[in-house]
């Protein structure tokens, strides 16, 4: 009769000492998608001003040199487009700014009438523009961010056709335009902390431009 109880107490001991060996784990926690873990990441978003300085080329005012009857027109010579801009940074999306761009075209015309190699009328434009830019970025990483631009505004025209004497000549001023606007695609190549360079190509005022931005 004394094995069954000693029996039954070696079995409930070793069932004990089995139990106390389990460890109970937590589940492992689900991972974040990868995109909010790098928005977790980055830093907190602050607004911030740009200040902007590039080239543009080429000058497409070129296309407004009139042409006169009886006159063949020589070689076009420009400067520009120089530009800059200041841009407030609203988002890491969105930029609200100005953009300002000065350049100017040549050519000589020459007399279908004459044989004298000097031109019988140089004209010249130059021109100013003020146009409101609005900056829709695409970022990809810290250091390239593609954009899409679009800026309107105002043109300003000074125009002078002078003689080779530098005597001013009566013909008809060119067909210029008041709006001004320009559209690009781009994209800002980081260098350093609020340093960056940027190129685009575009259409309007100029086909492609480049230069250094400035994050203050």
């Amino acid at each position: 009769m004394t094995k069954f109880p000693l029996l039954f107490s070696f079995l409930l001991l070793a069932a004990t000492v089995a139990e106390s060996q389990v460890i109970v784990m937590d589940p492992a926690p689900r991972r974040a998608p990868l995109r909010q873990r790098m928005r977790t990441a980055r830093a907190p978003f602050r607004p911030a001003l740009s200040l902007s300085i590039g080239y543009g080329y080429p000058n497409l005012d070129r296309n407004y040199l009139p042409d006169y009857y009886g006159y063949s027109m020589g070689s076009i010579s420009q400067t520009g487009v120089i530009t800059g801009s200041v841009d407030y940074r609203l988002s890491r999306r969105m930029s609200l700014g100005v953009l300002v761009t000065h350049g100017t075209v040549s050519a000589p015309y020459y007399n279908f009438y004459t044989t004298s190699t000097l031109p019988d009328l140089t004209g010249k434009l130059d021109n100013w523009s003020v146009m409101l830019r609005w900056v829709r970025y695409f970022p990809v990483s810290l250091r390239f961010t593609p954009y899409l631009a679009t800026s309107l505004g105002v043109n300003i025209w000074k125009q002078d056709f002078v003689d080779p004497y530098g005597n001013k000549v009566a013909v008809s001023a060119a067909d210029v335009p008041d709006l001004a606007y320009q559209g690009a695609i781009g994209a800002r190549f980081s260098l350093i902390r609020h340093v960056a360079l940027f190129t685009e190509v575009g259409f309007r005022k100029y086909i492609v431009r480049g230069g250094l931005s400035v994050t203050l």
